[in-house]
């Protein structure tokens, strides 16, 4: 793992304006775990965001120890730890699900990153488990949403607002080609969320769906004592071993997910230095996941976070890198953007006037983050078995089952259907080459890999 890199704020990069406002808003997104918090634990609205505002403040250590991201939380396991956490009555006995649950990801984090194994274990997985996993986790949050009393029937107006805009700016192809023509939607583009935010909000307050807000002045109103008292395994004791047993599967399913994310980071930066060779993007993905688990280990002792840790947030990072790649000029450093983004949200969490503004908000923030998180999951899940007519039906009875039954159930019969359908049970039978064994043979033509009767020879293909 490669050395941890001290990154402080105008001793090794400027504070950027433009991402310090993109923060005041964004902050909206951090604000959305409150209701979760307190539906899922039954915490006060004091406790909540005292245990937002910490979880902002240990995401500034990735960038403090020179992990080129803007981390958040792990978005696309969040269906899947509230249909975990739904299996407990809310108070003491989900706050002790979650404990289990939030440290056993940490574990997996900090043991996998320290020791590197995090790639050689999602080797193991197959692709019809994964897509199964993120389709689960897809029908999980759409139903949050659209189910029976979900956000939809509170706020209809609101919600649909939301959720379509944010689709419409984060994945329309019609939208991605007026970005490539016009400033002004490249620039719109930039702000991920944001544009949705403000229109569920408009629409919200001028329908009378939501109330409008009463806005308070100083910093909010932290409640560490209570949040203490009422959540820390120190004070109310630890989950026994019979809920950490039932909390592995879900820990399993949401490194998984998380490790998604690290593929994306990689992507994203190995994009970013292809462009900007002026300045050395040294992204280790064992690097973030150590960090990424110690925030976890933090959390899961003193503020349970439902949402959990995450190593990145895609839709940010992705448009700083876009700035940053504009040039010297745009951004001196990647940490620049980063880290002011970071600084800005770390502070903006704390003011009163801020929280009191978005409150009345949360709730509709939260369903339109759900519905990209189920769209999301989605298109990726199908991607993990596209051409592959076994694997897709896998996935499929997977994905259901994780929400008609739990996700133990659905990671047995995954794996079951795995091993009997497509996985090693057809050597036994002579099975022919499957439509995935064709395309992995594809795969490996396409980057390089030429294999010969003595051993293989990598072959550069400068044409990727």
């Amino acid at each position: 793992m490669s050395k941890f890199k001290i990154k402080l704020p105008v001793i090794h990069y400027k504070l950027e304006s433009a991402e310090l406002l993109q923060a005041v808003l964004m902050i909206a997104v951090g604000f959305s775990a409150v209701p979760v918090l307190m539906e899922t634990l039954g915490l006060s609205y004091g406790a909540a965001i005292t245990a937002v505002a910490l979880a902002e403040a240990l995401g500034l250590l990735h960038v403090l120890f020179g992990d080129p991201v803007v981390p958040g939380w792990i978005a696309s396991a969040l269906p899947l730890v509230l249909v975990y956490l739904g299996r407990y009555t809310v108070g003491i006995e989900s706050i002790h699900a979650l404990i289990a649950l939030q440290l056993l990801v940490s574990l997996v984090f900090i043991v996998l990153g320290a020791t590197g194994l995090a790639h050689r274990m999602m080797k193991l997985v197959p692709g019809s488990l994964k897509a199964g996993i993120l389709l689960g986790a897809a029908i999980a949050a759409i139903s949050r949403v659209f189910g029976e009393g979900g956000y939809l029937y509170r706020y209809p107006l609101s919600v649909g607002a939301g959720s379509f805009t944010a689709l419409f700016f984060l994945f329309s192809v019609g939208f991605k080609k007026a970005k490539e023509s016009k400033r002004i939607f490249r620039e719109i583009g930039k702000y991920g969320m944001l544009p949705s935010l403000l229109v569920a909000m408009a629409v919200g307050f001028i329908s009378g769906e939501v109330e409008l807000p009463n806005i308070q002045w100083g910093f909010i109103p932290f409640s560490f004592g209570e949040l203490f008292k009422t959540a820390s395994p120190l004070s109310i004791g630890f989950p026994s071993m019979k809920m950490f047993l039932a909390a592995l599967p879900t820990a399993l399913a949401v490194y998984i997910i998380a490790f998604g994310e690290i593929v994306t980071a990689e992507a994203v930066l190995k994009d970013c230095s292809s462009v900007r060779t002026d300045e050395k993007l040294d992204y280790n993905s064992n690097k973030s996941n150590v960090i990424a688990g110690v925030r976890n280990l933090i959390l899961s002792l003193f503020a349970p976070f439902t949402p959990l840790a995450g190593p990145l947030w895609a839709a940010v990072t992705v448009s700083i890198g876009e700035r940053y790649k504009e040039g010297k000029e745009s951004m001196k450093s990647i940490f620049g953007g980063l880290g002011s983004f970071k600084l800005s949200t770390a502070v903006c969490v704390l003011l009163l006037p801020l929280a009191s503004l978005l409150e009345p908000i949360l709730p509709v923030a939260l369903a339109s983050t759900l519905v990209v998180q189920g769209f999301a999951c989605s298109y990726i899940a199908v991607e993990q078995v596209k051409n592959d007519r076994t694997a897709a039906g896998i996935a499929g009875i997977t994905g259901a089952i994780v929400h008609l039954v739990s996700l133990n159930w659905a990671l047995v019969i995954g794996i079951l259907s795995f091993l009997f359908l497509e996985g090693g049970t057809g050597k036994l039978l002579g099975r022919k080459k499957s439509a995935a064994d064709n395309r992995l043979l594809e795969d490996k033509k396409a980057t390089g890999y030429k294999k010969t009767s003595k051993k293989p020879v990598r072959v550069f293909n400068y044409k990727h």
